[in-house]
């Protein structure tokens, strides 16, 4: 058994960012599903998200996704996060929710709706600068549905040209982070459909462009850790989006439907040095139908069991178990620490950090969810779009 001050001492630093979108109402295509209680703008948002922060202790930033998170005053609102004791995290730009973008937005065959991508783009950037953030998130939607109904290399240029223009507006310490999605709403061909086109993008960019992997954009069987392990070795690997799936963008609360995977994900990120402030771990879920603040809870409370599991490895003993060929010795050192129950020094963990051993518990007993009930009567509740 490894040192458990030592694992602590690592779990202490961790930071799970949690995504404002996730406290809005959301659904599917069939149904969006209303909640009592529900922020009616980008402030209850924030105060959502701080109460996720307060009883778990690693979630002290908030990403924001723009347009729905669109106020008149970003600083403003920066300064609103900071009093609820946390801060603005990544910018999330959106291409995909105009009706000028039915045929594609930065790789758009019309130079008018390429020119508007790239306004919004720029724009998210001019958003960094207002609150603080250091990373844009971007995801594209962009592909096709039918063979021959665009060039496809053409696409991929006009990819290219945006990317650069956002890649040379970032500032000094700022970075962009870009996403990839192996299909929908583009069924037949999507311009950033895996890890590999993504990377070839950064690569050409340069430092400040890096892949941000989401675990629900894959194929059924793809291996995931092997995503992670080697864009951490080209130092390419920018952060997570986190999420769980049991057929394809579920977007459900992650480690629901394979925490193994999630153990395997999370050893290749401390074993290959991504355990650190230059990997973003963020979530990136829809609560269709869970409550929105205890699925969050839940989710950062995976993340970090998953990580206090991966921490547990003896990697000595696993390298040993490697170099002499040992197999089934080595997949029992990694399976001694994913069966080991960490609750236990989770807990200890949490009443050292002064919180409550049991967040879900505490938050349910805090009143905060019958409070916001009985006090967000009347306006428009956040949702998809808002």
């Amino acid at each position: 058994m490894k040192d458990t001050k030592e694992i602590k001492d690592a779990l202490r630093t961790q930071r799970i960012e949690t995504p404002s979108w996730a406290y809005g109402n959301s659904g599917t295509r069939f149904k969006v599903f209303t909640q009592p209680g529900v922020p009616r703008d980008p402030y209850e948002k924030i105060a959502d998200a701080a109460q996720v922060h307060r009883f778990t202790g690693i979630a002290p930033t908030v990403a924001l996704h723009i347009p729905w998170d669109r106020v008149d005053d970003y600083a403003d609102l920066a300064r609103h996060a900071r009093e609820h004791g946390v801060e603005i995290g990544a910018i999330n730009s959106n291409v995909f929710q105009d009706d000028d973008y039915k045929l594609g937005s930065v790789t758009n065959p019309d130079p008018r709706v390429r020119r508007k991508a790239l306004n919004h783009l720029l724009e998210c950037v001019d958003i960094m600068d207002e609150t603080g953030s250091d990373t844009l998130k971007l995801w594209f939607s962009d592909g096709t549905n039918y063979p021959g109904q665009d060039d496809i290399r053409a696409r991929q240029d006009r990819l290219a040209e945006a990317l650069a223009a956002v890649y040379e507006r970032l500032g000094e310490n700022q970075r962009f982070l870009l996403e990839y999605k192996l299909f929908e709403p583009a069924f037949y061909m999507t311009d950033v459909p895996d890890w590999g086109t993504a990377y070839a993008h950064c690569v050409k960019l340069g430092p400040k462009a890096q892949v941000v992997v989401d675990t629900g954009h894959h194929a059924p069987g793809t291996n995931i850790e092997f995503i992670v392990a080697f864009l951490l070795r080209e130092g390419k690997l920018g952060g997570f989006d986190f999420n769980s799936r049991f057929y394809a963008d579920d977007d459900l609360m992650v480690g629901s439907a394979d925490p193994f995977q999630l153990f395997r994900i999370m050893f290749e990120v401390v074993r290959g040095g991504g355990y650190g402030p230059h990997v973003a771990f963020m979530l990136d879920q829809c609560h269709n139908i869970e409550p929105k603040i205890a699925g969050q809870i839940r989710s950062v409370m995976n993340v970090q069991e998953a990580t206090a599991k991966a921490l547990l490895v003896d990697r000595e003993a696993l390298a040993a178990a490697q170099a002499e060929g040992d197999v089934l010795g080595a997949n029992a050192i990694l399976m001694d620490a994913y069966n080991t129950d960490v609750r236990p020094l989770l807990a200890e963990l949490r009443e050292e950090m002064g919180l409550a051993p049991d967040p879900m518990a505490a938050y349910r007993e805090s009143g905060y969810y019958e409070k916001i009930v009985a006090e967000r009567v009347g306006g428009t509740q956040a949702g998809w779009g808002a």
